[in-house]
């Protein structure tokens, strides 16, 4: 029986969100107005930085089962910016805060300067009705 190799791991996905996140802060960055395909994106990204934190919470749990909880702990630790801003815009958003988006936005930018974006390969298809999966999630 051949040994078998999961090729999806939590940072592999953990890398693709950061993407995603990073490309969509990019465009928004670009955009002269703040439309209804920029609210998309910032709920959009409240989506990646829920599932940033969900991939933090799968590696921690390994550590965990190996008894290396200081590493797990450090682990939380350091990525606890993704669930905290996945909460707070989701708040903003939610209240329609809108003014409050982009500065808040701004001040998450240092989380993402480890990753380069020189092309953008994500499309409108990722974050096309973001907005509406969030409200409908909360009942509004």
């Amino acid at each position: 029986m051949a040994r078998l190799i999961k090729t999806d791991t939590p940072a592999k996905k953990r890398h693709e969100k950061m993407r995603s996140s990073a490309e969509v802060l990019r465009i928004l960055a670009q955009k002269p107005a703040f439309d209804d395909e920029a609210k998309d994106m910032c709920a959009f990204m409240v989506f990646t930085f829920r599932g940033i934190y969900k991939t933090i919470d799968e590696s921690a749990q390994a550590w965990d089962e190996r008894n290396y909880w200081k590493k797990a702990e450090k682990l939380r630790h350091d990525w606890r910016w993704s669930r905290i801003a996945a909460d707070e815009l989701e708040e903003m958003i939610l209240a329609d805060n809108w003014s409050a988006v982009p500065e808040y936005l701004i001040s998450l930018v240092p989380h993402f300067s480890g990753i380069s974006v020189t092309t953008v390969t994500r499309d409108s298809d990722w974050w096309c009705g973001a907005l509406k999966a969030l409200r409908r999630k909360h009942g509004n």
